[in-house]
């Protein structure tokens, strides 16, 4: 298996597993970490579901399959994707190395 660019927490694999037993995610589909925009105010983080394209690389993480687009690979280098449930906020943040 080819090492990936990004990094999943044990919690967020954990709720990422909720969504596809609880949320009716068609057996076909993958998780999918993206980006949008890479202009001067920089890139959205994306996460989804998605089916897999030609351009796209499998990555396993704890029995989940994700996947990332060819073309996002520089932008995700270094990303840890987290969930983080309390009073302030809930659900998946992005946390970027700034070494990398």
């Amino acid at each position: 298996m080819k090492l990936a660019p990004i990094t999943l927490t044990d919690i967020a694999l954990s709720e990422v597993k909720n969504i596809f037993e609880n949320k009716n995610i068609p057996a076909e589909y993958y998780l999918r970490v993206g980006v949008k925009g890479s202009g001067c105010a920089g890139v959205s983080y994306l996460l989804g579901f998605d089916k897999k394209g030609e351009t796209d690389e499998l990555y396993s993480f704890g029995g989940i399959e994700v996947l990332i687009a060819k073309k996002d690979f520089m932008y995700l280098f270094g990303l840890e994707v987290d969930y983080v449930n309390s009073a302030e906020e809930t659900g998946f943040v992005f946390n970027k190395e700034e070494n990398v």
